[in-house]
């Protein structure tokens, strides 16, 4: 479907054409006319489905000639990047309209804080903002929303398991009780379903493609041992010259600097992002990712979701991600949209149980290709059992330790 088909204004319509936008993606078909017709919406689609595009546009759309200076749409995010990812696409959409938005995130200097509580007060159309962040400035009283008429809580999932779920209770309080309320997530897990039920009116519901990978991603794995992986990575990478934008993901932020360290060494172009560095450390690291300066980006999970970085040619999993939604999150930062890319996942003899989970959930076995021959012989694949023991030490350190990492990535700044 065409864009001009929806009964977007034409002003909007321009302003996307401009952008590269053409044809709705599924998630866009069926959202923005429900949007439009002021429906509450609950929308589960994959990453990569153009879901940002699906709220923004009718959200510009209806408050395109309303009152300036009065702030009608929060819209609310698990993380900083993804902050500033939609607010720059809010602003690149809106350039000419008259309507002004905001990222409200933590880790930034006293004068963003200024900046944010100057927008807060005089009234930016839109508001977007990580939960954390805006609660410090209502806490402090000078905020007023009571112009809002739309709330937008993206990312839902990964509010939720991070731990914001009573901030968004809390920051709901100060919203009319009158207004558009949308939910978009990548699943439609049961606190999903549950936080819908308490802010949702009657919502109309959306899933699109759940819980699998696109179909332009050509997934395979390595089954090797620890000591092999980082050798194994740097004849991978040598052996694709032509691959321009790499993006590898490990489970720790330690591994993500080993790596990164071993790497240069190399004199592979590389950096690596993660909750260590400061806001704007990373998003200089982000910016020469994405303009193809730096080759290769380390990252732990702060990258997984959210981040629209175009044309990666190549996601390498360092470690069997520890859920299956998990893969899916990781997997989908390449063939955004109707490209293609390579995503390889690295499994030692310890993960091969959970890499079967993921096989099943996205109900596909994955090829396992043979190691090099100067790598050696890696493990053999075996239908595995979990071990128990592990396992249950591996579900304490997930919300221990993994989840710390999820935490310190989206509450320390925010």
């Amino acid at each position: 479907m065409n864009f001009s088909e929806l009964g977007v204004h034409d002003d909007i319509l321009h302003a996307i054409s401009y952008m590269g936008f053409k044809n709705t993606t599924p998630i866009q078909e069926q959202a923005i006319p429900e949007i439009l017709a002021g429906h509450d919406l609950i929308a589960c689609a994959q990453t990569g489905t153009g879901k940002t595009a699906a709220f923004v546009i009718p959200i510009l759309d209806m408050i395109l000639g309303q009152p300036a200076g009065e702030t009608t749409t929060l819209i609310l995010v698990p993380t900083r990047e993804l902050a500033v990812q939609i607010d720059q696409q809010v602003q690149g959409i809106a350039y000419g309209l008259g309507i002004h938005s905001i990222a409200i995130y933590g880790g930034s200097d006293g004068d963003d804080w200024g900046q944010q509580k100057r927008a807060l007060t005089e009234g930016a159309d839109i508001v977007v903002a990580t939960p954390g962040k805006l609660i410090s400035h209502l806490n402090l009283g000078y905020v007023k929303f009571d112009t809002i008429q739309y709330l937008i809580l993206d990312e839902a999932d990964r509010m939720l398991d991070i731990g914001f779920y009573e901030d968004i209770i809390k920051i709901i309080s100060f919203l009319p009780q009158k207004r558009q309320t949308l939910m978009f997530s990548a699943t439609m897990a049961s606190k999903i379903k549950t936080l819908a039920s308490k802010i949702l009116t009657n919502p109309k519901e959306i899933n699109i493609s759940m819980s699998k990978p696109a179909e332009g991603v050509l997934q395979a794995a390595y089954l090797c041992f620890d000591s092999q992986k980082a050798e194994l990575i740097n004849y991978l990478i040598a052996d694709k010259p032509e691959y321009n934008s790499i993006l590898i993901f490990c489970s720790t932020k330690k591994k993500v600097t080993e790596l990164t360290r071993v790497l240069k060494k190399n004199n592979l172009s590389v950096e690596y992002i993660s909750s260590d560095l400061e806001q704007t450390e990373r998003e200089k690291v982000l910016q020469g990712f994405k303009s193809r300066r730096t080759r290769i980006l380390v990252a732990t999970d702060v990258l997984s979701r959210g981040i629209d970085i175009r044309e990666i040619n190549l996601i390498i999993n360092f470690d069997v991600p520890h859920d299956a939604e998990d893969y899916v999150h990781r997997v989908g930062r390449t063939a955004r949209a109707d490209s293609t890319g390579v995503a390889l996942t690295l499994i030692n003899d310890m993960d091969m149980w959970k890499f079967q989970q993921i096989e099943k959930m996205i109900e596909r076995t994955v090829i396992k290709l043979p190691l090099p021959e100067k790598i050696g012989q890696g493990p053999l694949w075996k239908e595995s059992k979990p071990r128990h023991s592990n396992t249950r030490k591996n579900f304490r350190n997930k919300g221990k330790n993994h989840g710390s990492e999820k935490k310190q990535t989206s509450r320390s700044g925010h």
